[in-house]
């Protein structure tokens, strides 16, 4: 009989500053650390100027060209009325609204359900580096098979 599982951690991210730190292989790592089976993988990021993306992990240049997406969307230079933390806070707050801070992915046989070029990123938004927390939790079945109990008569 295959048992429940609920988990959750916390995984700490260093960030060199403004790009996509593929995080993937972490969250791989941590459900075959709890023996996590079919179920979902949820994914959060505890910070308002910091996101979260599912994207091709082939081409670099995909997220070079995303990046300067986002910053044509939300420049530094434009006038905004909050300037308390700097001028590339709000420009990513905007980015942070803009793409997401939580994820939800399926899990199958222990393994995130990403297509054959996806790949899971935190996306610093700030110029200088930071240490960012994202809360993992997983909830389903484990891997691990359990043996049925027999019936006695």
């Amino acid at each position: 009989m295959t048992q429940m599982l609920q988990a959750s951690h916390s995984l700490s991210v260093a960030t060199e500053g403004k790009g996509f730190i593929d995080i993937t292989g972490a969250l791989a790592s941590w459900l075959e650390d709890i023996g996590g089976g079919n179920g979902i993988l949820t994914v959060f990021v505890r910070h308002t100027s910091a996101s979260l993306t599912i994207q091709e992990n082939a081409d670099p240049n995909v997220r070079r060209d995303l990046g300067d997406a986002l910053e044509a969307l939300a420049p530094e230079g434009a006038h905004y009325a909050h300037q308390e933390e700097g001028p590339d806070d709000m420009p990513s707050h905007i980015k942070a609204m803009l793409t997401s801070v939580s994820l939800g992915i399926p899990v199958v046989d222990g393994k995130v359900t990403l297509g054959t070029w996806q790949g899971v990123y935190l996306i610093e938004h700030r110029a200088s580096p930071h240490r960012r927390t994202v809360v993992l939790s997983f909830i389903g079945q484990t891997a691990r098979a359990e043996a049925s109990p027999r019936a006695t008569g």
